[in-house]
């Protein structure tokens, strides 16, 4: 997300495909999309636009006063503008918004834990105040020509969606208030001057010590850094020594930094997520990891040779790393045979991921399963994960990152199938 919560404008970037098949998980979230999909007269538009919010087609999302807008990729490939245009409030609703939240704290308290409570829209709603939007209060605005919902502007309605879950300021925003502009009202109209307090007179160093307040707080953990580091420079008037390769050193040391930011990455991962798996590379494996952004064709028949696999299978091989790792690795260059709980466990996230007038025609091989109608394919992975793959003339290759359940791994699969083949 870029720009502050201040601005009278937020931008969010694109999310990656919906994964399952809710796209609201809070009850705020659920009520934005009743009013899109019990407003819209072509139900048919609603499911498309699902379709292409699933599969990832919504660009960054704007958010400001009265309008939401993004740039949608249809399935054809072409590009839509579509804005959702939603009424701001008045000045005077907003001072009796404040007014009421003021006198109800824990409604503020709600927001500030991103959460919207129940009673906060109901009292609101007492007031003439109409937080949620209703039947018709979406209007879309989209360059393809609708004049009523299309595909475009559902898309974009079901993408903020998501971002109303995870922040309901950006309702609020839509309703006219940035957050730091809300909260700052509320201070104003609450705050009440604090005691002052006598600094204390006479204490020793143990009494402090004692008191606990003189060790000062630890140092926030250092911030990840955008981009892996850049090596030093190797060019020097020295020539290199028998044996050394200055690119291949290069784009070892390169490499490396990758590695090194990845483990930092690691280590700053909250205690509540559980760490990644350690993987111990084979050679061949490894060498696919070194394999990735090699600048030179030279190296790069060396490092195929080095894997056992010739020029094309490398690339590939490279790609699916860059995606996923050695699992997505694995996916690539392993079938096998799912069976036991596992085959149930895949089976049952195949019935349910669709609805049943969705239900695409699958054929299944081992852990690949092939759409009947389209160059598309989605492949479990023996860590529960589906991936996407597509055809290119003879042989099948990774679309994109993996996903919790076949439906949203399939949509991805089918939206870059559509794609002109290299």
């Amino acid at each position: 997300m870029n720009g502050h919560a201040g601005d009278r404008e937020r931008t969010f970037a694109a999310l990656p495909p919906a994964q399952g098949r809710g796209f609201a998980l809070t009850w705020w979230g659920r009520a934005w999309l009743r009013a899109l999909e019990d407003a819209a007269l072509d139900t048919a538009q609603v499911k498309a636009g699902r379709g292409l919010a699933r599969a990832g087609a919504v660009g960054a999302v704007s958010v400001r006063p009265g309008r939401i807008t993004a740039v949608v990729l249809d399935r054809d490939r072409t590009t839509h503008r579509a804005d959702v245009l939603l009424g701001e409030l008045s000045a005077e609703q907003w001072d009796r918004f404040l007014d009421m939240a003021v006198e109800r704290a824990g409604h503020v308290a709600a927001l500030l834990d991103r959460e919207m409570s129940p009673h906060l829209v109901e009292d609101a709603a007492s007031e003439g105040i109409e937080l949620l939007p209703g039947l018709g209060d979406l209007e879309p605005e989209c360059d393809c020509g609708a004049w009523d919902h299309c595909g475009h502007t559902a898309a974009l309605c079901y993408q903020v969606a998501r971002l109303l879950d995870q922040d309901p300021f950006v309702l609020l925003l839509m309703r006219g208030r940035a957050e730091d502009a809300l909260l700052e009202a509320l201070q104003a109209r609450s705050a009440a001057p604090e005691p002052e307090v006598a600094a204390p007179q006479g204490l020793t160093a143990a009494e402090a010590y004692a008191a606990g307040e003189i060790l000062p707080p630890l140092p926030a953990p250092p911030e990840l850094p955008e981009e892996p580091g850049l090596p030093p420079s190797l060019d020097t008037e020295a020539p290199p020594g028998p044996g050394v390769d200055p690119v291949a050193v290069r784009h070892l040391a390169a490499r490396t930094a990758v590695e090194a930011r990845r483990l930092l990455a690691e280590a700053l991962r909250p205690p509540s997520e559980s760490p990644a798996p350690v993987v111990e590379l084979t050679t061949a494996q490894d060498a696919v990891r070194l394999a990735v952004a090699v600048p030179d064709q030279a190296l790069a028949e060396r490092l195929a040779v080095g894997s056992g696999r010739d020029p094309r299978a490398l690339a590939d091989a490279t790609r699916a790393w860059e995606l996923g790792g050695a699992e997505a690795l694995s996916v690539l260059e392993e079938e096998w045979e799912p069976s036991g709980g596992t085959l149930a466990r895949a089976r049952a996230a195949l019935d349910s991921a669709w609805d049943e007038d969705e239900r695409p025609s699958l054929r299944a091989d081992g852990n690949r399963w092939s759409a009947v109608d389209a160059p598309a394919q989605v492949r479990l992975g023996r860590d529960g994960r589906w991936w996407p793959y597509r055809k290119e003339r003879d042989r099948w290759t990774l679309a994109g990152p993996s996903a919790l359940d076949p439906a949203t791994a399939l949509a991805s699969a089918r939206l870059s199938s559509a794609e002109p083949q290299r």
